[in-house]
């Protein structure tokens, strides 16, 4: 009973002590009175406290039931130790406790959130295997893979997921929709993405605002403005608030097309609606400026920034470093990295592939390659966009020879050339008359075709 007041009270320490004491007195507590402490240790998230719970209750023949292994499978799952979660699944069979479709659904879940490389296929197998055991999937199963496959980029997979959830006579929720309408805008295929909605609606569901900011997102992103800022005022008109994702979604379409008063006037009404601009925000407002060629009003809204007591990020220095970079001035974008760095800010790959870019335009190949040297210090190993900088800058200097040796050196990392890459070795190389001597490796074909 003490377990259970402390686990009230939301007092983990405590609750954990008892656990620890109860053992050392040799009281044997139910599983009553363990699992809402399990729950609590998951939902504070101490993962390490889960597994050494689980492995003290077996120990002490604490008749664990569904809900426990339930609990610790969540636990692993949310820790992103996937292979350790399965092993729970084994252990319950062991226990002669069949695994349940919430004990599906989290492990899928945690596949699709936590999972690596092939983590989709696993979440599917997992599918087939809960149908092959007689266990019907629900419409949270299907949900939570249609979101999966579509944050992993395969909108196709989730469609046949979709279907498939509508064959088994589940009605899709919000949920489903959202994440396949968001996957379609992803994709850029906003007309699949609007026909989702219509059919959301026909269906009895009501758009919410995750459904408008993905509309909204994906309208942007195909330079619809118009439709955009239609859909937008919709918002309003059924009932519901934007928040700071619709307004900057909208905010960094203006900036990128240029229009910058809308930009300004969009952020004035943000805040007569009491939403309160973040660090995003300004990224937005801020690149918008400086690619405008107007870096005063770009240096006010920084100041601006600070002011409000937002500091700024990555992003934000990336887009200083590039406006510097743009003005030849690759000198000054460096000094920016030691700010960086003072200010408890890792410099991205972007930000030394800026620096790097801008040095190869001013015809400055030496600095650009320290700027390597110093990225490789950081732990960052030079990738694709890394070597596109470099070769171009090689090849617009004719040292071709030069070019050869990184092009050699990227394939022999087990970097990928993509298009840029063909293009630069198209046309800074091959047309000029030099053919890459790539050491075997399947290059040349890839260019001609």
């Amino acid at each position: 009973m003490l377990i259970l007041a402390y686990v009230n009270n939301c007092d983990v320490g405590l609750a954990l002590e008892g656990f620890e004491r109860a053992g050392d007195y040799g009281f044997r507590l139910s599983v009553l009175s363990c699992n809402p402490l399990l729950n609590l240790v998951v939902k504070e998230g101490k993962f390490r406290a889960v597994e050494v719970l689980y492995k003290e209750m077996i120990r002490r023949r604490i008749e664990l039931n569904l809900i426990s292994f339930n609990i610790v499978i969540n636990g692993f799952c949310k820790a992103g130790k996937l292979q350790k979660a399965s092993d729970v699944v084994e252990d319950m069979k062991v226990w002669g406790i069949e695994p349940s479709v919430i004990t599906y659904n989290t492990l899928i879940d945690g596949y699709c959130k936590k999972g690596r490389t092939g983590k989709m296929f696993k979440a599917d197998a997992l599918l087939k295997e809960m149908v092959a055991n007689k266990i019907s999937p629900n419409e949270v199963t299907y949900s939570i893979l249609i979101d999966g496959f579509c944050k992993d980029g395969s909108v196709s997979a989730a469609v046949r997921i979709f279907k498939e959830m509508q064959a088994q006579q589940f009605t899709p929720c919000v949920v489903a929709y959202n994440a396949l309408i968001n996957g379609h805008c992803r994709d850029g295929e906003i007309d699949k993405a609007l026909v989702l909605r219509d059919e959301m609606v026909v269906s009895g569901l009501q758009p919410d605002l995750v459904t408008f900011n993905a509309l909204i997102n994906g309208l942007c992103k195909k330079s619809m403005l118009k439709e955009a800022k239609e859909l937008f005022d919709c918002i309003a008109k059924e009932g519901l608030y934007a928040n700071v994702i619709s307004f900057n979604t909208l905010i960094d379409a203006y900036c990128k097309a240029g229009e910058l008063e809308e930009a300004i006037k969009l952020r004035s009404r943000m805040l007569d609606q009491m939403v309160i601009p973040n660090v995003s925000t300004y990224n937005c407002l801020i690149d918008g400026y400086s690619k405008k060629g107007n870096p005063e009003t770009a240096s006010k809204l920084l100041d601006e920034m600070k002011y409000k007591g937002l500091s700024p990020n990555v992003v934000t220095y990336n887009i200083r470093v590039d406006a510097l970079c743009n003005k030849g001035r690759s000198r000054d974008a460096v000094k920016l990295l030691d700010e960086m760095i003072d200010a408890g800010l890792r410099p991205s790959h972007t930000t030394y592939n800026i620096v790097m870019d801008g040095y190869c335009r001013e015809g400055n190949l030496r600095a650009a390659l320290n700027v390597r040297r110093r990225m490789e210090t950081q732990g960052l190993r030079p990738n694709t966009v890394t070597y596109n900088v470099l070769l171009k800058g090689l090849c617009e200097k004719g040292k071709l020879e030069d070019a050869n040796t990184y092009l050699n050196q990227m394939l022999e990392k087990g970097l990928i050339p993509n298009k840029v890459t063909y293009d630069i070795v198209r046309e800074g190389m091959m047309e000029k008359g030099f053919v890459p001597d790539i050491d075997g490796h399947i290059y040349t074909s890839s260019v001609s075709t």
